[in-house]
């Protein structure tokens, strides 16, 4: 296929129907494929296998998956993301996240093989074939996904399309965002119905519990999404709406907005709370310790992020394997000893985190008062996650596998010192916050090139969270099994006594004392308490697994970024016990070009985006906000494609997201 889409390319370079070609990455026609594939259980098992690396989560370079969520208030790389900045993000001619090659594929392979399998042409084991077939149906529901989230209204295309312009140009038309969302649903409602339970035992292929799971979080983002964006033009109907020009007479399959947010918690909470019973005694307990010597006993919350295998962790429901003599590795277990690699902790993030004692770090008292006048004394006390996934001075950092002939001795003690001011290396810690999530403590596995832990793919914990989310929207209250749910969660997450209960929480919380954490607001207005630790629980449980930005997306979080600059911080530097273990001179923190850290007259806490207040840093007033910015714009070029004369933007039948405009190389217009 490749090989044919190269050639067919050079064919027809420059002509309208090359273009076309490109817009819809149109599938080759059956004759490229021999006739003798498709044919067996074994080929329609590697067509699904194909899928996993490009479309499931993974562990990229650095610190990995642990890094996922960078740009965001949890964790900050080492350049700030212009997406916070006015005037940087502009329309392009070409946007490579407007791509259809993996949805392509898998029509084009779907529908050949539902079709070889209609006319019994395949091979082999018949539950098996349809479980793979299962596995495309939720593999292109989970791409599909990752296209609603960045641009909303989408094209709905489930068929290999002809080498025909007009029928390509007739296909590309966005659908309401609700709609994308209610076909993605049924893919993965078909994908329940074809796969097999306990297909195989080591969760490492799609299974139908991941799909009711993805289905609970899909069902929850659309719902939210619709609920916080209600009545703007991000919504279908809504004023402004882009969409209505193309849709002048669109009504919800339910009625109204009203109904399709109940259509879709509903769903959220019948599929969260299948997967929720079934797994809610096999969720992994957290011990509050982190082993410190191969004697010490073992940490199953802590261990199963840094598993090489996590098929013996009950609660994972699908994990990508590494493996270091098949070629396929990470550097995960580097991040950990480099300081995450350049992706650093928030102070937002850390002070989210409760006490030991069940009560926000304000409302703490007697033995359990928050302290950050150095890192060992946040971690005192507090939540039994952060406890044992915050590094701080003085820690063992590798107690397996040394090898003191290579060096090793260098990085057996995590430093007495974050490197807060050594830039863009890979030893430097961007906020003097780091994570040991997804650790091992195995010399063996932190070699840049050949570590080989394993990325968790979906947790059964989510579920119980999704629940918790959906039902309290649903009903506005703590009805159904709400209570239940967030009492394991704690459980699981190591609390004790009355910090178990979420009341002792909720009844300490001061939203007005909440706002560094955006998740505390929506629509630049602060929610109710119950709401809003029902995230902070999700926040604290997901931390660095890539959920935060889907989140802080469908709760329009950043409105209240438009109207005040927000300052991405970290550790405490100024004014602490951490001060005097650095030598800085007042050049250090001159607010020059070549400054290092930000100055104490900015703020006790580090500031890492605004070493530099010179004209030239954008950041150096803090995050900024565009409403626009909850979508990406569409590219020029897919305008001009799918106009009559490939040129006139406006003949086209596609329409910009909101504030967005039609040119090339501007900004958002709000």
């Amino acid at each position: 296929m490749k090989a044919y889409k190269k050639i067919l390319s050079l064919i027809l370079l420059g002509s309208a129907l090359a273009a076309c070609e490109d817009f819809l990455d149109q599938q080759p026609p059956s004759y490229i494929v021999p006739e003798d594939y498709y044919r067996t259980e074994d080929q329609v098992q590697a067509c699904a296998n194909r899928f996993y690396s490009d479309i499931l989560p993974s562990h990229g370079g650095g610190y990995g998956l642990y890094a996922s969520d960078g740009g965001t208030d949890n964790q900050a790389n080492q350049s700030a993301d212009n997406k916070y900045a006015t005037g940087q993000w502009k329309v392009g001619m070409s946007n490579d996240n407007w791509s259809w090659s993996l949805i392509r594929e898998i029509n084009y392979q779907l529908n050949t093989i539902l079709d070889r399998q209609e006319q019994n042409q395949i091979s082999g084991n018949k539950a098996n074939i349809r479980h793979y077939i299962g596995e495309l149906y939720f593999m292109r529901a989970y791409q599909y996904f990752k296209m609603l989230r960045q641009w909303g209204d989408f094209p709905i295309i489930t068929e290999a399309l002809p080498d025909n312009e007009e029928m390509l140009v007739a296909a590309d038309v966005r659908s309401p965002r609700n709609e994308v969302a209610r076909f993605i649903l049924k893919d993965l409602d078909l994908a329940v119905e074809n796969m097999t339970e306990n297909f195989e035992n080591r969760h490492t292929r799609v299974s139908p519990d991941v799909a009711i799971l993805v289905k609970s979080r899909v069902a929850l983002f659309e719902a939210s999404w619709l609920t916080y964006f209600k009545g703007t033009a991000f919504v279908p109907n809504g004023e402004g709406w882009p969409g209505k020009v193309k849709n002048t007479d669109y009504k919800y399959p339910s009625g109204d907005i009203d109904n399709e947010i109940k259509y879709f918690l509903g769903i959220a909470v019948e599929a969260s709370e299948k997967i929720a019973e079934k797994y809610k005694g096999d969720l992994v307990g957290n011990t509050g310790e982190i082993p410190q010597a191969e004697s010490d006993p073992e940490n199953p919350y802590f261990s199963m992020f840094g598993t090489l295998d996590m098929s013996g962790y009950s609660e994972v429901l699908l994990w990508r394997e590494y493996n270091d003599g098949m070629g396929v590795t990470n550097s995960v277990e580097d991040g950990v000893q480099r300081g995450n690699r350049g992706t650093g902790v928030t102070r937002s993030l850390i002070e989210s985190f409760l006490m030991e004692d069940g009560k926000p770090i304000y409302a703490s008292h007697d033995d359990y008062t928050y302290d950050d006048m150095s890192l060992n004394k946040v971690r005192e006390n507090r939540d039994p996650r952060l406890t044992v996934f915050l590094k701080v001075p003085g820690q063992v950092n590798c107690f397996k596998n040394m090898d003191y002939s290579r060096g090793d001795r260098m990085i057996i003690i995590e430093p007495q010192k974050p490197d807060i001011t050594n830039g863009s290396s890979d030893w430097a810690y961007t906020t003097g916050y780091a994570l040991r999530k997804g650790g091992t403590f195995d010399r063996a596995q932190c070699t840049v090139s050949y570590g080989a832990n394993a990325a968790c793919c979906f947790r059964a914990t989510e579920a119980l969270l999704n629940y918790m989310e959906a039902q309290y929207m649903l009903s506005g209250s703590l009805s159904g099994k709400v209570l239940e749910y967030w009492k394991i969660v704690r459980e699981k997450a190591g609390f004790k006594g009355t910090a178990i209960d979420p009341q002792t929480t909720i009844s300490a919380t001061d939203m007005q004392k909440e706002k560094l954490d955006w998740g505390a607001y929506s629509a630049g207005k602060l929610i109710d308490p119950v709401l809003y630790n029902i995230r902070r629980e999700r926040r604290c449980e997901f931390m660095g697994e890539g959920l935060r930005w889907m989140d802080l997306t469908r709760w329009r979080s950043l409105d209240q970024l438009i109207t005040e600059n927000y300052h991405i911080e970290g550790f405490r530097l100024w004014n602490s016990d951490m001060t005097g273990l650095y030598s800085f001179t007042e050049k250090n923190y001159d607010g020059s070009s070549s400054a290092n850290v930000s100055s104490p007259s900015l703020s006790n806490y580090l500031r890492p985006y605004e070493k530099n207040m010179t004209a030239n840093n954008l950041f150096r007033n803090g995050y900024t906000w565009h409403m626009a910015h909850y979508l990406q714009p569409l590219p020029i070029t897919e305008f001009q494609l799918t106009a009559d004369d490939h040129i006139s933007v406006e003949q086209s039948m596609l329409y910009q997201n909101p504030y967005w405009p039609v040119e090339a190389g501007m900004p958002a217009e709000k």
